[in-house]
């Protein structure tokens, strides 16, 4: 069965093909997805690489978990379900502080 693991740390610059090149060292990759910011197009510095079997798998944590790749160390685990990832706190995200209020020091008045 297909095991997917989380890759962090990732080099900006790093593409599906070579993440799945890279990680081919380790065993058979089905997929390897570097994940892209929609807003500018850039890589956010983390993917996903899933391979074909449960042994490949760890192995691919065994040979690259705090290994150097492109000049930075990256992270390589298993990853978790969407709904078992822990909920993020600490309020909402977000937004300006629209208010009015006095601009103190101005003249208000037009010339």
């Amino acid at each position: 069965m297909a095991k997917k693991l989380y890759i962090g740390g990732l080099p900006y610059s790093t593409t599906n093909e070579e993440l799945k090149e890279f990680f081919g060292e380790a065993g058979t990759v089905s997929s390897a997805n570097v994940i892209i910011d929609k807003m500018s197009g850039r890589s956010r510095g983390f993917g996903f690489v899933e391979m074909e079997n449960d042994a490949d798998a760890e192995k691919a944590v065994e040979m690259f978990n705090e290994k150097e790749l492109g000049g930075r160390r990256i992270i390589v685990n298993e990853a978790r379900p969407m709904e078992d990832r822990p909920k993020r706190t600490g309020g909402g995200g977000g937004g300006y502080n629209r208010g009015g209020g006095d601009r103190g020091g101005y003249n208000n008045r037009n010339f």
